[in-house]
């Protein structure tokens, strides 16, 4: 579903043969696969192991995987996975082009010490690239995320928002970890599900229920996601919530 997202910010930094790319918090790894796909050498790093898994089966990498242990070459020698967070070390060595941190369900907070170790050490020019949720307004799925922070509030806990998604965030999160802001843009990334158990099913797998669940229980959470996604509900079954993504990008 952010397919639109990845090939624009593709496209607008010309990614192709050549280009070196590392992303943070790569997840399962789709938006290295496109690049890689345009002859990108693409590192990416992120904290689960298991989605980190399901990245390498989507590269098509031939060996077996173990646990992943850190540095670990999964994919060929223009693709590989690493667990964790990229130190200084790491960012001087690779020589990247590009850096991503395209999810945008990533809290701010996490991303900092890897996009200051990037800026204290990537070289200069070196473009910089973050995504976030764009306006509320004009974002169908954030409402319907919103029922997990409602639903969470009587145990007490903050569920984990969509990310970034205030109007200068993603300049104060370039600024503040020594970046500087050199264009945006915004994309529409349409949510679609052929009907509306996928969509609670791809909803879940966010992780944005968890505390959620915690606090009430599957079935409530469930009900209540059903409940929220009816205004979204097509006459033949599916469901489609339109989205605006924004990009940022910024230069060491």
């Amino acid at each position: 579903m952010l397919v639109p997202l990845y090939d624009t910010v593709n496209d607008r930094l010309d990614v192709g043969p050549g280009t070196g790319i590392l992303a943070l918090n790569c997840g399962s790894g789709l938006a290295l696969l496109l690049a890689a796909a345009r002859g990108a050498a693409v590192t990416g790093y992120d904290a689960d192991p298991g989605r980190l898994r399901l990245a390498a089966e989507r590269m098509a990498v031939p060996q077996r995987l173990g646990t992943l242990p850190r540095g670990a070459l999964v994919a060929d020698t223009a693709a590989c996975l690493r667990t964790g967070a990229p130190t200084s070390a790491d960012v001087r060595a690779g020589g990247y082009d590009v850096v991503t941190a395209l999810d945008p369900a990533t809290p701010a907070q996490d991303l900092r010490p890897a996009l200051s170790a990037v800026a204290a050490d990537a070289r200069p020019g070196t473009a910089v690239v973050l995504a976030g949720w764009g306006p509320p307004e004009r974002c169908s799925a954030a409402r319907v995320l919103a029922v997990a922070a409602r639903l969470a509030e009587p145990r007490g806990e903050a569920a984990p928002t969509p990310g970034i998604g205030g109007r200068d965030d993603l300049e104060d999160l370039a600024r503040g970890a020594g970046l500087r802001p050199d264009g945006s843009g915004r994309v529409s990334c349409p949510f679609g599900y052929q009907d509306q158990a996928s969509a609670v099913r791809g909803l879940l797998a966010t992780g944005l229920f968890e505390a959620a669940v915690a606090a009430t229980d599957q079935q409530q959470v469930d009900k209540e996601i059903a409940e929220a996604l009816h205004p979204y509900r097509r006459p033949d079954g599916t469901v489609r919530m339109e989205n605006v993504f924004r990009y940022l990008i910024a230069r060491v």
